[in-house]
């Protein structure tokens, strides 16, 4: 666990910047993720390069072959994020868009979901599952409003039950409701 934590610590002092720069995140940015789980993302940004961010959401469970048949569950998540976009220069560059901080990003990333199913058939055992790790990824905005995201990394997991080592993958493809240059 020291371990962790002390790589998520380097990370954000890497992630710091040290230099004012003529690039800036936007200020504020409103979004709606549409695919398999609907949430509500806000992105503001604290510095040229660095914004934080906080999704409310829904996350989806479903199993079939073991002895209770096919259970499926969906329940609500809570994922504070942090996030450097490091690229904004190289692609002014190369003449690409930065507009809705479409450039890449290293981050710390993380989710709090209760054990509490709001829809479904599906027993979980957990009171609550929590995770926190490092990621890269990428997020584009396309005609102004269409927004997609990448990021995949590596986490820590634990529960009332457990802990464990786990993959980290995030897809969402959205729409931005509302943003406000920095600048």
């Amino acid at each position: 666990m020291k371990l962790i934590w002390a790589i998520i610590t380097c990370l954000t002092v890497a992630c710091i910047p040290l230099s004012a720069q003529d690039v800036h995140v936007e200020k504020h940015q409103f979004k709606a993720n549409l695919l398999f789980t609907p949430s509500l993302d806000y992105e503001i940004g604290i510095s040229n390069n660095s914004t934080l961010g906080f999704n409310l959401g829904t996350g989806l469970i479903y199993t079939t072959g073991d002895f209770r048949g096919e259970a499926y569950g969906i329940f609500l998540t809570f994922s504070p994020y942090y996030r450097y976009y490091y690229n904004f220069k190289r692609r002014i560059r190369k003449g690409k868009n930065i507009n809705q901080n479409s450039a890449n990003y290293v981050g710390i990333t993380s989710s709090i979901v209760p054990g509490t199913v709001v829809i479904g058939n599906i027993d979980i055992s957990e009171n609550y599952v929590a995770q926190i790790g490092a990621v890269y990824g990428f997020q584009r905005t396309y005609w102004k409003r269409l927004n997609l995201g990448l990021d995949f990394g590596v986490g820590y997991a634990f529960s009332n039950l457990g802990h464990s080592v786990v993959p980290i993958l995030n897809f969402n493809l959205g729409y931005v409701f509302s943003t406000n240059k920095n600048s």
